[in-house]
């Protein structure tokens, strides 16, 4: 008898609660499920990951063999590209064996000229460092936990202290310590219960942190003095509306902190001079609904500025939906002067300002770009685009906390690329390697390819889907082949290129990877984020068909051989396409998915709901919202059909999607759909929102995951 037919799948128990809005009446059955101190809800969550277990024991050899791919490709003891601030060169190691990282620095040639001073020194794993010093080694924080992350890791500005804070739950509340790097001991200061951010006063008598609501919102900044109690820590801004989250920083040119607060529509940024940690902060511009904006300090013709990207309504009348830069004097930010005028198909996103230069980072025609500006002594300098010769690529701005430096660290990989690390240096348009991310065993872009496809939507809209494969006797197109298809789609976040060592596993067995890029993501431009949330949220979903039946149609794959995978907001996508075409997947691979959303967001409550009534609509109060909610909730919407294959994965201390929504789905989908294809839940029942903790614990998981996706498109063998 087979370990699968041994375990009977569970079957939860119906205890009828009633939900009563706007005259509607929903009975849900599952909602007991909610309670995880209760010894049966463990218990009924233990038999689940029994069952999984079970039916999944078949693939114990493949995901072992996975497992070992990814390990045998990644180099596992190595360095980072060191990234110079102060008078050291910071950088992590890694270690075979070992989980977690460790944080080194190592003393910079003090003899060396300009550009040579800023040129990272060639470090080698097996190689002594002169001057290294451990500065934080994670492994040792995490000894004797079952989860561990470090939140906040800050230097004090003259490089003698260092703030940093861990997690050791996986609820995201983190404790913040201070430890000398002088003496390697740690300070008696210790604040409990934070946020995981921390920021050091300019002359490093101050702390500035985070602190979170019962809904798990950061709400208050604290300054904390160095060596005093902490009950006597000052609160220096507290929001009280529980639409906005509050974070504190440092401008790069250490002349200002900053508080920035916000909610998905709306921002409002407050300053301080560094130099006066205790004096007050003071509104950049005052908070209107439905306006954001960001501010960098910078020095423009030998004058203190703000440079402010703003999406507020120009003197046409016509709001800057993708945003505009602009600049104002640093004691009257009101005063703007546009810099770089708004337009429908270039997306501005952020501007980061340097002694001698800017640099711009936005997107046109769904890939990331960035643009070195140099300033004058009368302004500003012509702007240069850099350029690659990819087709799609990601390219972003590395660590770079230095306001004079004569070189700019850039980012660039792609689904064949390896992360590459570069040196920029804007005096002479040179572009030096650093560094790429090693493959062992052999690897050659040569051997796969990427290309840009589009889908049409139900409404016209054109739909891109980024697609990779591994060459082989016949491209997807020319015959239909297993197929991974990734989307997100929510809160503007854009889903870019990225090389993983671990995807080669699935590439190298045959699989397409595949990544649709539907509305509610940010890759079009603010409107295509626009139309993707609150009352048009169902664009999202019927996107990510319209990709489904596009790769079908044009024969890359089959119903058979495609699999769908999203997590968290993607997790409500992959219940929702669960519903509304079945028939096109063969399998649906959800993580911590967001598949009871009206029952969260109408419980102001639960953690982080009152913020996302901007991302979704309010239900509570509006009856419209409510009944657009309920017609594509996953939960609400499990019909008596067939499904695919479903596996679903969940964390026991998730504050962001809590574990009972896919435990409430899974039971109702066992209870209610038709057929026999595998229905699984897995919960961690030791981890968060981002799973389980550890590099080895994280391949582990994706080697299971990777061994289900396999199984059920037949390549499992």
């Amino acid at each position: 008898m087979s370990v699968e037919s041994q375990v009977a799948a569970p079957i939860a128990k119906r205890v009828p609660t009633e939900r009563v809005h706007h005259g509607d009446v929903f009975v849900d059955e599952y909602e007991w499920l909610r309670d995880k101190e209760s010894p049966e809800v463990i218990g009924y969550l233990e038999a689940e990951n029994a069952y999984t277990e079970a039916q999944t024991a078949h693939l114990a050899g493949l995901r072992d063999k996975i497992f070992e791919e990814i390990k045998s490709r990644t180099q596992e003891t190595d360095l980072s590209v060191p990234t110079r601030m102060g008078e050291y060169w910071y950088y992590s190691r890694s270690f075979e064996g070992k989980q977690y990282g460790v944080h080194c620095r190592c003393p910079i040639d003090a003899s060396a000229g300009e550009i040579q001073a800023w040129t990272p020194p060639q470090l080698e794993v097996d190689r002594e460092i002169p001057g290294e010093q451990v500065l934080l080694d994670s492994n040792a924080l995490a000894e004797g936990h079952d989860f561990f992350a470090l939140g906040a890791f800050s230097i004090s500005h003259d490089g003698h202290l260092l703030a940093y804070s861990v997690d050791t739950v996986g609820d995201e509340r983190y404790t913040l310590r201070v430890k000398d790097l002088r003496t390697g001991e740690l300070l008696p200061d210790e604040v409990a219960g934070t946020a995981p951010g921390a920021t050091w006063s300019l002359d490093g008598t101050h702390i500035f942190y985070q602190t979170v609501d019962e809904s798990w919102r950061p709400d208050t900044v604290w300054r904390h003095r160095l060596g005093t109690a902490t009950d006597a820590d000052v609160k220096v801004f507290h929001e009280p509306d529980e639409r906005y989250w509050v974070s504190v920083g440092a401008t790069r040119s250490e002349k200002y902190l900053m508080i920035w607060v916000g909610s998905k529509i709306t921002t409002e940024g407050w300053v301080l001079e560094s130099d006066d940690p205790e004096g007050e902060f003071r509104v950049i511009l005052p908070r209107r609904e439905g306006v954001e904006y960001s501010a960098e300090h910078a020095v423009i013709g030998g004058v203190d500025r703000f440079l402010i990207l703003h999406n507020d309504i120009g003197a046409d009348g016509v709001k800057a939906q993708n945003f505009v830069l602009t600049e104002a004097p640093v004691d009257n930010p009101s005063e703007l002067r546009t810099l770089i005028e708004h337009r429908d198909d270039v997306r501005l996103e952020d501007i980061d300002a340097f002694a001698d230069h800017l640099v711009l980072s936005y997107r046109r025609e769904a890939l990331t770009r960035v643009a070195v500006w140099p300033l004058t002594e009368s302004g500003y300098g012509e702007l240069r685009e850099l350029e690659f010769d990819l087709e799609l690529f990601s390219v972003g701005m590395g660590g770079n906390p230095e306001w004079e430096q004569p070189t700019l660290r850039i980012g660039l990989t792609s689904f064949i690329t390896p992360m590459q690390v570069f040196d920029y240096v804007p005096a002479t348009g040179a572009l030096l390697l650093r560094k790429e991310q090693p493959v062992l065993g052999g690897y050659d872009a040569g051997d796969y390819e990427q290309r840009r496809d589009w889908a049409v939507a139900e409404d016209g809209t054109r739909v891109p889907i980024s697609v990779v494969w591994r060459k082989g006797s016949a491209d997807p197109g020319e015959q239909a082949r297993p197929l991974l298809l990734y989307g997100y789609g929510s809160y503007e976040s854009s889903i870019d290129p990225g090389f993983s060592v671990a995807r080669l596993s699935l590439l190298d067995r045959g699989m397409v990877f595949a990544v649709a890029h539907v509305r509610g993501g940010g890759e079009m431009g603010r409107l295509w984020y626009e139309n993707g949330k609150t009352l048009s949220k169902k664009n999202t979903f019927t996107d990510f068909v319209a990709c489904a039946r596009h790769l079908i149609e044009t024969g890359v794959t089959a119903p058979d051989r495609l699999v769908a995978d999203g997590g968290s907001a993607g997790g409500l996508l992959m219940g929702a396409v669960a519903n509304l075409a079945p028939e096109l997947f063969a399998g649906i691979l959800a993580n911590v998915p967001f598949v009871d959303p009206l029952t969260s967001i109408l419980d102001p409550s639960l953690p982080l709901t009152v913020i996302e009534w901007d991302e979704w609509g309010n239900p509570l109060a509006d009856k419209d919202v409510y009944e657009y909610m309920k017609s594509y909730s996953p939960y609400e919407n499990v019909r008596a059909g067939d499904y695919p294959a479903i596996l679903a994965i969940t964390s026991i201390n998730d504050t962001r999607v809590l574990y009972v929504e896919p435990a409430k789905w899974v039971a109702k989908l066992r209870a209610t759909r038709t057929g026999d294809a595998p229905l699984l839940l897995k919960t961690e029942m030791s981890a968060g929102h981002g799973g389980v903790s550890g590099r080895y614990a994280k391949w582990k998981e994706i080697a299971f995951e990777f061994a289900w996706v396999l199984d059920t498109v037949g390549l499992a063998a």
